[in-house]
């Protein structure tokens, strides 16, 4: 007898839906635990691992709490280690405080910040030194900048300035090529705080080693730079024999192990606590201002082409029969001049208006003649700085004064134009540089061996472009000449003096 199999009590009955039946996925069902413990007791597992995490969570917790106690308490009970005393100079030391003049000398150039005074004196200088010609090359800036702020150049005996009273109080670092126009000569007050600090800048090169410095120097500090460590070292002024008796008065050098300075802080009567910084890589050549001669060049003697059109100059200049003219010069303490005019070599004769800077409300009439010189004062409204050409006819309503020829660098200077549609020009001619005027190319010719040291701009074309006197005041005049025809230049009337003879000569 068949009999029927008995249910699954496990199985899944079937669903509603008719269709294709899935086999579920089997569950893993964990053994029983140790002491046949069924599945209920397998989440004591999780449990635990949970516990213990939150104890080492814990006890981490309490190791930073621990380490940030223990810094702070470190921190607060921390004090930095005391700087080393000063002390003498080593040897090595002493021999580099003595070599920092020379090292200067030798590395030629240097750029500059320099600042001086405090508050609303303070005076800030940028640029560069150049102690192998020597020369300075400074913007001047800061709210104590005053009269100087703007441009300047300096040797160690002139000092000319191209003055910006419009310019931003902050120095900045000066163009390269300097402007041409604007220069004067300058001449600071007795007890101007400027004066002590150009010329410490020059007493930073010696073309020899200062003394080895004894008891008079010390050793303060090593600091870092941006150009890397110095030694801060205590000792003498630039060139001076002593040090000064209070220390706080003696200047500090930063020294590298090269003995290269860069930087001096030193006190200075008249101008209080200078702060000297030099940048050794900026270093660039530096191109003084044609009031101050222009660039030296490489002096030569003439080839025979340019001997040849040094030669020719005079029939060449008679050729072109004039030349309008401009005059710049700065002749004396604070007298910076400008002029134009024109000079005919045909007839021997210059006629100039010249601006004083100084009395800019007055021109003076300079007329040159085959027989002598005249000089009339007139009033003027225009630009001292780009003065008009004197009137023609000269006038006569005003008292002209005859003078002997040469009285000052501007009549020597007119003579000396005029003179080289002459006669070719005496002494050693010897070249100094190519340079350019007014887009021309010229050679710089110095003639040497006469009174007063003369310089011929002479273009390619062998024409008179230029010519330079060598003033008292150590600065160079120039007298700038376009050729060509000009109007005819009449004589004017001398103003008789009581005597009857003409009235004699003013002071310019």
């Amino acid at each position: 007898m068949e009999t029927s199999p008995r249910p699954d009590p496990t199985a899944t009955p079937p669903t509603a839906r008719s269709g294709p039946s899935r086999a579920l996925p089997a569950v893993a069902v964990p053994p029983p635990g140790p002491g046949g413990a069924g599945p209920d007791d397998t989440g004591l597992l999780p449990k635990v691992t949970a516990r213990r995490r939150r104890h080492l969570l814990a006890m981490l917790g309490l190791v930073a709490v621990l380490s940030a106690v223990g810094l702070v308490l470190g921190l607060l009970s921390w004090a930095p280690e005391p700087p080393e005393p000063a002390r003498a100079l080593t040897v090595g030391e002493a021999e580099r405080l003595a070599a920092v003049r020379v090292t200067n000398y030798r590395d030629l150039r240097a750029g500059v910040h320099v600042t001086f005074g405090s508050d609303e004196s303070r005076t800030e200088l940028v640029g560069w030194v150049d102690w192998s010609r020597p020369l300075l090359y400074l913007d001047v800036g800061g709210p104590g900048a005053g009269a100087e702020r703007g441009l300047l150049q300096a040797t160690p005996t002139v000092l000319v300035i191209r003055p910006d009273p419009w310019a931003v109080p902050t120095a900045a670092t000066p163009p390269l090529v300097p402007p041409t126009d604007r220069w004067r000569l300058h001449d600071l007050p007795d007890g101007h705080a400027l004066t002590p600090v150009l010329k410490l800048l020059f007493d930073l090169a010696a073309d020899r080693t200062d003394p080895i410095p004894t008891a008079d120097a010390r050793w303060l500090a090593r600091e870092t730079l941006t150009a890397g460590p110095a030694d801060v070292l205590q000792g003498r002024l630039p060139g001076a024999a002593t040090a000064p008796a209070d220390l706080e008065d003696r200047p500090r050098y930063w020294v590298d192990d090269d003995a290269r300075l860069h930087r001096i802080a030193v006190r200075l009567p008249g101008a209080g606590a200078v702060n000297v910084d030099l940048k050794r890589i900026d270093r660039p050549t530096l191109r003084p201002v044609d009031a101050l001669g222009g660039r030296p060049g490489l002096p030569r003697a003439l080839t025979a082409a340019e001997r040849t059109r040094v030669e020719r100059l005079p029939q060449r200049l008679r050729a072109q029969q004039g030349a309008t003219v401009t005059l710049t010069a700065s002749v004396g303490r604070e007298t910076n001049l400008r002029g134009a005019g024109w000079l005919s070599w045909a007839r021997r004769t210059g006629y100039l208006g010249v601006a004083d800077l100084g009395v800019p409300q007055r021109r003076t009439l300079l007329w040159r003649g085959p027989t002598g010189v005249s000089r009339a004062q007139v009033s003027a409204t225009d630009d001292p700085e780009k003065p008009g050409r004197p009137p023609l006819p000269p006038p006569t309503k005003t008292v002209w004064k005859s003078e002997r020829a040469g009285a000052d660098e501007v009549a020597v200077l007119l003579d000396a134009a005029l003179g080289a549609g002459r006669a070719a020009p005496r002494g050693t001619a010897v070249r100094l540089r190519e340079d350019t005027l007014a887009d021309r190319v010229v050679d710089v010719v110095e003639l040497r061996g006469g009174r007063d040291p003369l310089r011929y701009w002479i273009d390619r074309d062998g024409l008179l472009r230029r010519v330079e006197l060598r003033t008292g005041a150590a600065t160079w005049a120039q007298l700038d000449l376009q050729p060509g025809r000009v109007p005819a230049l009449p004589a004017p009337k001398p103003t008789p003096g009581k005597n009857g003879r003409p009235a004699p000569a003013s002071s310019r």
